[in-house]
């Protein structure tokens, strides 16, 4: 017994961060080149000072995104300036269509030679969360390289996108590599904020062309090193889905008065409580709901044993694999809706009992939670949210709580990841191509939000990956402090644009035949 339990502990560390199923199919390689002549992503030293040179003067512009209703909208505006500047190929080919939408954001449409083909689309984003001086090794709008990094907002989330992949299309374009397969290029202003007026109205504007693309990459996942204890190997994360996101407003409303005489309770008071058994009430534990149960069971063959036993028994271990994941902050994420108080506001003035006290609490929502309609406390109308309303109603237990949606969202349908996925094989046999390190790419979920969600009505091959290594100590950087690229995976970033692009029009999947853009 004693045995047994210390097995059942052993494991405990290599399942914090058992993040997705394990992708064994051969997919697009074994499929023949379709007579196009191949260009090599072998790049100039010349080449290679423009493109490091370029990334740091996009990073020197300070495309921040404040709320939805405020933005450094001169910054934007230099941005789309500045890509004219630098890439001026881009806008004087004639196969390329240039367009601004919803004021700062781009949209580039590049025509393919062969017009049945059925079109992609690669994403990006150019705002960025905004970056407070203190903490920082170096200015966080310098573009500093230091030591083979670059350093600044955006480096990481997603400026580097942007330019990596505007940069491998410059290259191509300069090679005389004319695409047999036409795509989009989708850069917003404001996906930090919400993609409303960037990306929302792209897709408006390409739903009412009647396209429908073959599949959307954009940002959300990484080559992950270093996650998972036990498992020395780095693996690919290509994220088919990602959650949803509800933002609720809780409001407390009571009688002011003096301080000298306060009464019983008071609506900080109320709402202090209120929170406080949100934030020790969890949402539902959802593993074995979705596919993240089958995902481990796949990923336990590439440990030893006795790892590989347990994930690969979870009809047997899944309560111990269930509570094990809750411990990590990360992997607690993927089982569960999470509850993140982000805001409280109460009080006018120390001697005055407050007569209001709100709080907004951010959920981000397990894809295995369903949809309901909920008649809002504070409202008449109706809002299609999630069963996590009922569930937070439940937990406050408090009718003098009331509750406004603010925003609301669903978790993004889960896309194909099988050996027919055209999109999802592509990204395979690229990752396995450009980092052949990788023998192992996985399937999974996008615990945050990104701009793709806009995109549903266009395709229902989404897939969220960024070719670049990332670590533990990377990750908190993101919207925090110290964020930056080595100039070495800056590079490969773009050398991955560079032969995904080549890639899609090499292997042709069975899909449908599509008329001219």
């Amino acid at each position: 017994m004693v045995r047994r339990y210390a097995c059942m502990l052993a494991v405990a560390a290599g399942l914090l961060l058992g993040l997705a199923t394990v992708s064994r199919s051969k997919g697009l390689r074994g499929k023949k080149p379709q007579g196009v002549s191949r260009i090599p992503s072998l790049f100039r030293e010349e080449e290679r000072i423009a493109m490091k040179e370029a990334l740091k003067g996009a990073i020197q512009i300070p495309t921040v995104s404040f709320s939805d209703e405020e933005s450094n909208t001169t910054a934007l505006a230099e941005f789309g300036e500045y890509m004219q500047k630098v890439f001026p190929t881009l806008f004087n080919t004639s196969f390329i269509q240039h367009e601004v939408v919803g004021e700062y954001s781009h949209l580039f449409t590049v025509q393919g030679s062969d017009p049945t083909l059925q079109p992609y689309m690669l994403m990006a984003h150019f705002d960025v969360v905004p970056a407070p001086g203190e903490g920082w090794d170096v200015p966080p709008f310098s573009g500093l390289e230091r030591d083979g990094f670059i350093h600044g907002r955006g480096t990481l989330d997603n400026k580097n996108s942007v330019m990596a992949i505007l940069q491998a299309l410059k290259l191509l374009l300069i090679r005389n590599y004319i695409p047999q397969r036409s795509f989009f290029i989708a850069l917003g202003h404001d996906e930090e904020v919400s993609g409303k007026n960037g990306a929302q109205k792209i897709s408006t504007l390409l739903q009412a062309r009647g396209v429908q693309l073959a599949f959307i990459v954009d940002e959300g996942s990484f080559i992950l090193d270093g996650f998972v204890p036990n498992l020395k190997k780095p693996f690919a994360q290509i994220a088919v889905s990602e959650k949803g996101a509800v933002n609720l407003m809780l409001e407390v409303n009571m009688t002011p008065g003096h301080s000298s005489a306060p009464p019983k309770e008071t609506s900080i008071g109320i709402l202090a409580a209120a929170v406080s058994r949100l934030e020790q009430t969890p949402m539902p534990n959802m593993f074995g709901e979705g596919p993240l149960k089958i995902a481990l069971e796949q990923l336990g063959n590439e440990f030893s044993f006795p790892i590989n036993i347990i994930l690969c028994n979870l009809w047997l271990f899944q309560p111990l694999v269930s509570r094990l994941m809750e411990r990590n902050y990360i992997t607690n994420a993927m089982i569960r809706t999470t509850t993140a108080l982000t805001m409280f506001n109460a009080g006018v003035k120390v001697n005055v009992i407050p007569p209001k006290a709100q709080a907004t609490i951010n959920f981000r929502i397990h894809p295995a939670q369903t949809v309901q309609e909920v008649h809002t406390i504070c409202s008449d109308n109706w809002f299609n949210i999630r069963e996590v309303l009922e569930l937070v109603k439940d937990i406050v237990a408090d009718d003098r709580v009331q509750y406004h949606v603010l925003s609301a969202f669903d978790p993004l349908p889960v896309s194909p990841s099988d050996d027919q996925a055209f999109g999802y094989q592509l990204l395979s046999q690229t990752i396995r191509s450009v980092f052949p390190e990788i023998n192992i790419v996985v399937p999974g979920t996008c615990i945050g939000n990104t701009d793709s969600r806009h995109y549903t009505n266009l395709s229902t091959s989404i897939y969220r990956f960024n070719p670049l290594y990332l670590q533990p100590q990377d990750f908190s950087s993101i919207h925090g402090i110290n964020e930056k690229i080595s100039v070495q995976a800056y590079e490969t970033q773009v050398k991955f644009i560079f032969e995904l692009i080549q890639n899609a029009d090499i292997f042709q999947a069975q899909a449908p035949h599509w008329h001219e853009l």
